[in-house]
């Protein structure tokens, strides 16, 4: 299975539009509950330069074998094992793209408790939702896959059906804030980001600096 990378006390998860992806971890950075993986981290994950993170958590939040999705790809948690904060060296510190064993050891001091995992990680492919949003060519089959997941949807919602409505706005206005679409639709922003990354699940759409757009394999949805 295929996690999105994540952070802090919520299932992985990763924001449109942000350049930073998040794996569990203490707070302090802005982000409540977060610390985050930044892109260029994420790009010396994918060349081999970076090879493991540390997280100071109450309990393991990874476990070998957790896949992540990120901007570079999907990456592979291989190993996870605590160590002593007092025992990282800088070799430690440039394994997980920070300056130095003295940084590291600041970095995981935000959170006072807790103890100090190691989470080896390596590249495991790219995203699969890239290419499941470019396959514009629906059969019968997916079409009536995709009309089932999308009626589950509307049925299970607290609100009312809302999956053609919110395809059908971002068809209109592509590249949109996020919060412009959800005051449109009268709802809170988060909610409505929240509805739109299960219809990038399906591959229905694509996330972008800005807002969003219809994947092709959306649009050929939307077609008939």
């Amino acid at each position: 299975m295929v996690h999105r990378l994540s952070e802090g006390h919520r299932p992985p998860r990763v924001e449109c539009g942000d350049p930073t992806h998040r794996l569990p971890g203490p707070r302090g950075t802005g982000h409540t509950g977060d610390v985050l993986l930044r892109r260029p981290v994420l790009d010396a994950i994918a060349a081999g330069r970076v090879t493991r993170a540390y997280r100071r958590w109450d309990r393991a939040r990874v476990k070998p074998g957790t896949r992540l999705r990120t901007v570079v790809g999907v990456l592979e948690v291989t190993a996870v094992r605590t160590v002593a904060a007092a025992s990282l060296t800088d070799a430690d510190a440039a394994a997980a793209g920070v300056a130095d064993a003295a940084a590291l050891r600041r970095e995981l001091a935000k959170r006072p408790t807790g103890e100090v995992f190691r989470i080896d990680l390596r590249p495991a492919g790219e995203d699969p939702r890239i290419a499941l949003r470019a396959d514009d060519d629906l059969d019968d089959d997916a079409r009536a896959a995709l009309d089932a997941r999308l009626a589950r949807m509307d049925t299970t919602s607290s609100y009312g059906p809302w999956t053609a409505a919110t395809l059908a706005l971002i068809a209109e206005n592509p590249e949109v804030r996020a919060p412009d679409l959800a005051q449109r639709m009268g709802r809170e922003t988060q909610p409505f980001k929240r509805d739109v990354r299960k219809l990038k699940e399906l591959g229905l759409t694509e996330s972008l600096p800005v807002g969003y757009r219809l994947s092709p394999r959306g649009r050929a949805y939307l077609r008939n």
